[in-house]
């Protein structure tokens, strides 16, 4: 996804447009208007996986700093922060790794659609031993693999190991695993 894709799927919303030329102007503005987006765009998706708030969201981040995403995201509801982590991998910020203390916070939640957003795509920034306790919290709050950015690319055996352990520990307690987690830890244990 890029935010060209974004602004397309947008095309025509007039307050959008409004938005940029006010953000542009003042960027003061820019937090009540990234509060208002969805309600101003919708909730309904756009391009898949993206609702038209979101992507909206997405396009009023494009030229901000880092510390203008930061203070957006601490202050921000669930929805808005599910935005900014759905936008780090289409904004500059990228490119160092400057959204990672905001994977981070997303990771200490037990909101599962936030926990899922932080890793996705962007999580190509965390390290290897924080990605896979990001794994494994995904496996443990009932979250699909599929939400997982590059999980057969980085996958290894410690992550195997560690899925282990959980699935032993869930046995123990009488619960199961998910089916993809466990075709996951079959394709180590192999």
């Amino acid at each position: 996804m890029k935010l060209d894709e974004l602004r397309a799927a947008l095309a025509g919303h007039e307050w959008l447009a409004e938005a940029e030329v006010r953000v542009k102007a003042d960027p003061a503005a820019l937090p009540s208007l990234f509060a208002r987006a969805d309600r101003k765009l919708g909730r309904d998706e756009v391009v898949p996986g993206w609702t038209a708030g979101q992507a909206g969201r997405a396009l009023l981040l494009k030229d901000q700093d880092q510390e203008q995403i930061r203070q957006l995201y601490d202050h921000g509801d669930a929805a808005e922060k599910l935005a900014i982590l759905k936008a780090l991998p289409l904004l500059d910020t990228e490119r160092e790794g400057a959204g990672v203390p905001l994977l981070l916070d997303a990771l200490r939640t037990n909101d599962t659609r936030l926990v899922a957003a932080a890793l996705g795509p962007y999580a190509e920034h965390l390290d290897a031993a924080t990605w896979r306790q990001g794994v494994i919290k995904v496996v443990f709050m009932g979250v699909p693999l599929a939400a997982v950015a590059d999980l057969d690319e980085r996958a290894d055996a410690e992550l195997a190991t560690m899925l282990r352990s959980l699935a032993d520990e869930r046995a123990a307690a009488g619960r199961d695993m998910s089916a993809d987690a466990i075709a996951l830890l079959n394709r180590w244990e192999a």
